[in-house]
């Protein structure tokens, strides 16, 4: 995985958070984080490497779900201890 294709990452978390605004369960965004990284896997990244484009799909998806789960934990922790 090249450095360039990082930044979609939080592409991937905006996406998702879009997808719950319209009314995708909670439960599923970890799913649909998953999907959308493994899409853009194997059509922007490796195009011509389908199992390379599922893997660094799948990596990239989760690391926005990571991304989405830390920093949502973080602000959490943070007004917690303000309150």
């Amino acid at each position: 995985m090249e450095i360039y294709n990082l930044p979609i990452i939080p592409l991937i978390v905006g996406v998702v958070e879009l997808l719950k605004q319209l009314g995708l369960p909670q439960k599923w965004a970890a799913l649909a984080s998953a999907i959308i990284g493994i899409l853009v896997g194997v059509f922007y990244i490796a195009p011509g490497d389908i199992l390379k484009g599922i893997l660094e799909g799948l990596a990239i998806g989760l690391a926005a779900t990571g991304l989405y789960s830390g920093t949502k934990n973080t602000i959490g922790a943070f007004r917690g201890n303000k309150a």
